[in-house]
């Protein structure tokens, strides 16, 4: 009596165990099924892309000199990297041509003085009208200006230092400018980060002190011009920066902001997303459609579609359908 009922309490103990032990395989079977993958929270972002483009480092103080009458260069006396006093000659044209327009102009007011000196002469002898003299003291004067803008130009044949400096370059290089969809968008105070390739890393701000009103005729560009703020690492003219600049406009409206990564299909201005339902405990990614503003790097900013602070998937979203169970390995 005492052996069977020993048997029968074993043979309980052991379903129960089998039945344990079932329960728990299952529950790991349900979870190996749910997709492992990485989530990024929504975020706030400008209303307008940020512009990036290219520009070159000058000093503020740089003066651009040039010549203000044509002709072909007969002569630079300098070199780059040279430092020269004030009024020194720097460079001139060729003046054979500039000095006959002189001379020219100096004969015809010279001859202007002579006609109006003899026609003096006549009209005290009653011989010539006083509008005839007063045509000729005009054409004199006429001459004797001529003559001034000649020696003026002269003067601005040749290129001299306007005060003690040092030579940056010998031949103009262009900047880069912003396109007309993007100048309109700029207006002064705009903020700016500036990148430079002889200082990796270092990220300085500036701000836009000078916008073009007009495209460059060359390349049909418009010049925006942006002071750094002060700082104590050694900055030298003619670095090549790149420029993040954003727009006053940028600051009119916030959008929603997710990684590009987390876009699993987009036709145009319309995409998708799979957003984190928790769902008990239990997340599932359901996905949704969203409405593309615009892309900005890594970035994508939406129109509509989607909240802030809404988790979307970024790994593992390609591979994902519409509610599925998944495990969230991290968050970002």
């Amino acid at each position: 009596m005492n052996t069977v009922l020993r048997l029968a309490s074993l043979s309980t103990l052991l379903v129960a165990t089998l039945v344990v032990t079932g329960c728990a395989q299952s529950s790991e079977s349900d979870a190996v099924r749910a997709t492992p993958v990485r989530v990024a929270e929504s975020k706030s972002g400008p209303g307008a892309p940020v512009i990036r483009t290219n520009g070159m480092l000058v000093n503020k103080d740089e003066m651009r000199l040039s010549f203000k009458v044509g002709g072909v260069v007969s002569r630079i006396t300098v070199q780059e990297g040279q430092r020269v006093k004030r009024g020194q000659r720097l460079a001139e044209i060729e003046q054979a041509e500039i000095n006959a327009q002189v001379e020219q102009a100096k004969q015809t007011a010279d001859k202007a003085q002579r006609d109006v000196a003899r026609a003096e002469k006549l009209y005290g002898d009653h011989l010539i009208s006083l509008n005839q003299l007063e045509d000729l003291r005009t054409q004199a004067a006429v001459s004797k200006a001529a003559l001034q803008s000649a020696e003026f130009n002269w003067g601005y044949a040749s290129i001299t230092a306007p005060q003690d400096g040092t030579i940056l370059r010998r031949l103009v290089q262009e900047r880069v400018g912003l396109a007309d969809r993007e100048i309109v968008q700029v207006r002064m105070g705009d903020k700016a980060e500036v990148e430079l390739d002889a200082h990796p890393g270092e990220k300085f701000p500036a701000q836009v002190t000078e916008v073009a009103s007009g495209a460059d005729e060359r390349n049909g560009m418009f010049l925006v011009e942006l002071r750094l703020h002060p700082t104590k690492l050694r900055l030298a003219s003619g670095l090549v920066a790149k420029v993040a600049l954003t727009p006053a406009s940028a600051n009119n409206a916030d959008r929603v902001y997710v990684p590009i990564a987390s876009i699993v299909e987009g036709d145009g201005r319309r995409a998708s997303v799979f957003v984190i339902d928790p769902a008990n405990g239990h997340p599932i990614a359901k996905r949704r459609a969203v409405e593309v503003a615009f892309i900005d790097g890594v970035e994508v900013a939406l129109t509509q579609g989607l909240k802030l602070g809404e988790k979307v998937v970024t790994d593992g979203a390609l591979y994902l359908q519409d509610g599925e169970h998944v495990l969230v390995r991290d968050a970002g």
